[in-house]
């Protein structure tokens, strides 16, 4: 699950993801419908990996809950966000222990849209892990090939830059000139 690129935007609904970098801003496109368009510098952008929700205990960046609810709803929709607050709340709390005090129902209603977003772009998926467990023989005859390995060195290459020639102009001074001048 990477959510580096994905933004959110003060006053634009929904999740965005960074296209490139301008001298101003950024280019941003919508998840839903792929529109692009400039963000500039002075609206208020905020990474989805920089925002976190309040728990009883400590702070749960999002990834860690959107985490939990891939695995909870096992890659699917989860509840539809404009269901009542009390089903927002019962089933968040399901996931995670949040602190009912300090985070909203808009706070959940948000939360839960983006993530009905990213399940929809294909951007949270059930990631299955397979550890291939090792006998401790499997582990010697894994050590002893790389033993028998004959070591290989890689050449070590250089780069070395060009220095420029001083132009001989006159006047005793020994300037330096550059070929491409503005480019």
């Amino acid at each position: 699950m990477d959510l580096k690129s994905i933004i959110s935007i003060t006053g634009k609904p929904g999740l965005h993801k960074v296209i490139s970098q301008t001298k101003n801003g950024i280019i941003a496109e919508s998840i839903v419908d792929a529109k692009r368009f400039p963000v500039y510098a002075s609206e208020k952008v905020s990474a989805i990996e920089d925002i976190s929700i309040y728990t009883t205990s400590e702070d749960v960046p999002l990834t860690e809950v959107f985490e939990k609810l891939v695995k909870k709803t096992e890659g699917k929709v989860a509840i539809d966000h404009n269901s009542k607050p009390e089903e927002l709340k019962k089933f968040i709390k399901q996931v995670v222990d949040f602190d009912e005090e300090r985070v909203y129902n808009s706070d959940l209603k948000k939360m839960f849209q983006w993530f009905n977003i990213l399940i929809n772009a294909g951007l949270l998926k059930v990631e299955a892990k397979k550890e291939k467990k090792t006998t401790a023989k499997e582990g010697e005859k894994a050590a002893d090939k790389k033993k028998l390995a004959p070591k290989t060195t890689a050449k070590k290459t250089t780069i070395t830059k060009a220095t420029p020639k001083p132009s001989k102009a006159k006047g005793g001074a020994k300037t330096v000139t550059s070929a491409k001048r503005g480019a």
